[in-house]
């Protein structure tokens, strides 16, 4: 039995003696792993940014697309009630009588006289009421601000600026400035006027000698869109140039490409503009996007390598009021 365990612990000692020898990698095959892995690994994640970056632009450019159609989709309703359009020449006339007249970061693109519908303001006997219209002023504003804005992108917007007349009635209630009774609820924007038609010229005269009036406007400009190309036609790297249409020769002056808007930054841009044919109460608008602006915040300038990220659009108005003078 002694023996036994003798011959056991023997056995174990013995065991316990020999080494177990681990086998691994060397270093020059770790390194040459690595360099394996560096090789079809980069270029998989080269790949996989690439794509990452083209549907990011992609989805910009699609933004981009859709914001500009509704855009004009929202102006070309604004315009069908128009019954006068200011050209280059009329909006040079009247520019002194609109708001923000001096600001350089901005410059108004399209100004309309319409007839716009007040809904039941009307009392015609105990509680039956009937619709009637006022006459508005509207603008539609390309601007592009001086420094960085918390609130907007580096690119350019369009904002829309509009007064109106109010509902006159025999008995109402008083409109501070304005003589006479109107409607509660429907008195005169602070600083409206009418045009005047009568007397000696030409429509076009008396349209362009509209003074507003001495109240000082409350109204504010309205962001319709943004993200719009601020690209100037004096850049390195110039917008495309502001066309019109040749299917007839009423076409006016491209607004607001005039000498005094030109000296206005907003007014060497092209991503918003107007051609006008007064004569048919016609307007052609054409819009360009700036999808780029969207990802980065710089280096959004068009050029024909990315003019893919700017799309554009264009429609054509016509006007269903018309104004004339005996």
């Amino acid at each position: 039995m002694v023996s036994t365990l003798k011959f056991l612990l023997k056995s174990q000692l013995t065991r316990s003696k020999v080494v177990q020898q681990v086998n691994g990698f060397t270093m020059i095959e770790l390194l040459i792993a690595m360099i394996l892995a560096f090789l079809i690994i980069t270029p998989l994640l080269g790949f996989m940014v690439n794509i990452m970056d083209t549907d990011r632009k992609e989805q910009a450019k699609a933004n981009s697309e859709q914001e500009i159609q509704t855009a004009l989709d929202y102006i070309s309703r604004d315009l069908q009630q128009a019954i006068y359009l200011y050209d280059a020449d009329g909006i040079e006339a009247i520019k002194n009588q609109l708001p923000n007249s001096s600001a350089t970061d901005r410059v108004p693109v399209l100004v309309f006289w319409k007839r716009e519908i007040v809904n039941q303001a009307l009392t015609i006997t105990g509680t039956e009421k009937d619709d009637t219209f006022v006459y508005s002023l509207v603008a539609y504003y390309l601007i592009k601000d001086a420094t960085s804005s918390s609130t907007w992108s580096n690119a350019a917007r369009i904002a829309r600026w509009q007064i109106k007349d109010g509902v006159t009635a025999s008995t109402g209630v008083d409109c501070t400035g304005y003589t006479g009774k109107y409607i509660s609820g429907n008195c005169p924007s602070p600083g409206f006027t009418l045009f005047k038609l009568d007397g000696v010229g030409t429509i076009n005269d008396k349209m362009n000698a509209w003074v507003k009036a001495t109240e000082t406007y409350t109204a504010d400009t309205t962001v319709l869109v943004d993200f719009i190309d601020q690209t100037k036609t004096d850049d390195t790297t110039p917008a495309p140039a502001a066309t019109c249409p040749t299917d007839n020769n009423t076409w006016q002056k491209v607004s607001p490409n005039t000498a005094s808007f030109n000296t206005r930054n907003a007014g060497k841009m092209t991503g918003f503009y107007a051609c006008i044919d007064r004569v048919n109460t016609t307007a052609q608008v054409f819009l360009r996007g700036n999808a780029l602006a969207r990802l980065q915040s710089n280096n959004l300038n068009y050029t024909d390598t990315n003019k893919t990220y700017f799309p554009n659009a264009s429609m054509r108005v016509q006007g269903r009021g018309y104004l004339f003078t005996k």
